[in-house]
């Protein structure tokens, strides 16, 4: 299996890791986007993901409140995994907090994540804190100097707030290792806004969040636009789902499933396939899993290739999201 550097740090991941957004068992803000899932369920999507080959998990304070840190440590131990043999990433939330709160909170992170420790701790936002961005690499950094954590890492955060990040750090010689950023066929932002390019520069690995555009390029909506009034959580109030915006990226489902036949695989492996080898090893993606059978396809995605031609025409199809 390959593994890749997660940004200047000894920690090697795979490129694909699993997002645990939706083990929030529907609570709090952030955990009302998705519907619960049944614990039997959450644990046999961390088995099909372990199983796959991949070794690293991602969460965050701000799903469910810690519910699914707590729900993650539970998979984990439950399939028998013990710390140190994965690799965790979590977050924490700024909004009007100070940086003090960093270190305040740590152990209610350690504790929720069950013995296993955080591998990755990021800044959720770069905005709302009462706190400078210098403030808080201050606290992450005494963090990792205590041992509490291994990495420091952002999410959602500028080029130009990534770099201040990163130039905090670099008195304390550590090295900001990630920033975590929407990313997808149906999301490149981050190609025209100096994002990627600053990642390339400092050796920040950027990783992809709703890089399936929270299942837009599976194709089942396109195929049945109604489809969405069915599903639970605020997703289906999102204009991208509704029949106009759907239109827009129909040009890209089609393509990705015409890849997808030529490979004999799916067109959300061709869609993640492409985030991870487009960039090199820049980019890793962390797709979200509520079914089995979605954390199976995940994984799969690590034993095939996509050619220069299939690269450049999924490039060439979906600029107009950039």
């Amino acid at each position: 299996m390959n593994l890749v550097a997660l940004g200047q740090s000894d920690i090697k991941i795979t490129p694909i890791g699993l997002g645990c957004w939706q083990f929030s068992e529907g609570k709090g803000f952030a955990g009302k986007y998705w519907g619960a899932i049944e614990e039997q369920t959450m644990i046999d999507i961390v088995k099909a993901t372990l199983d796959g080959g991949i070794n690293w998990f991602d969460t965050a304070e701000a799903y469910g409140w810690g519910r699914s840190e707590a729900a993650l440590a539970r998979a984990l131990k439950a399939l028998g995994e013990a710390d140190g043999e994965v690799v965790i990433a979590t977050k924490w939330m700024p909004v009007f907090r100070s940086a003090r709160s960093i270190t305040r909170t740590i152990d209610d992170r350690l504790k929720n994540l069950g013995g296993f420790h955080i591998d990755l701790h990021q800044i959720h936002s770069q905005y709302g804190s009462f706190s400078s961005h210098e403030k808080q690499m201050e606290a992450m950094a005494q963090l990792v100097q205590e041992g509490k954590i291994r990495t420091v890492g952002v999410s959602n955060f500028s080029a130009k707030a990534m770099r201040q990040a990163y130039e905090s750090l670099v008195k304390y010689n550590i090295p900001l290792v990630s920033n975590q950023m929407e990313y997808s066929l149906l999301r490149r932002r981050i190609e025209s806004n100096g994002v990627l390019e600053t990642a390339k520069e400092l050796g920040i690995t950027i990783i992809a969040y709703s890089p399936l555009a929270q299942g837009r390029l599976l194709g089942k909506f396109h195929d049945n636009p109604d489809l969405i009034k069915a599903s639970k959580g605020w997703r289906r109030f999102r204009p991208e789902f509704q029949k106009r915006g759907l239109a827009k990226s129909a040009s890209v489902v089609e393509e990705l499933r015409r890849i997808a036949a030529k490979h004999n695989v799916t067109p959300s492996q061709v869609a993640l396939r492409w985030l991870i080898q487009f960039h090199g090893d820049t980019v890793v993606a962390i797709p979200g899993a509520t079914k089995v059978k979605q954390a199976q396809e995940n994984a799969g995605l690590l034993h095939f290739q996509l050619d220069e031609e299939d690269l450049m025409k999924l490039d060439e199809v979906s600029r107009s999201f950039r």
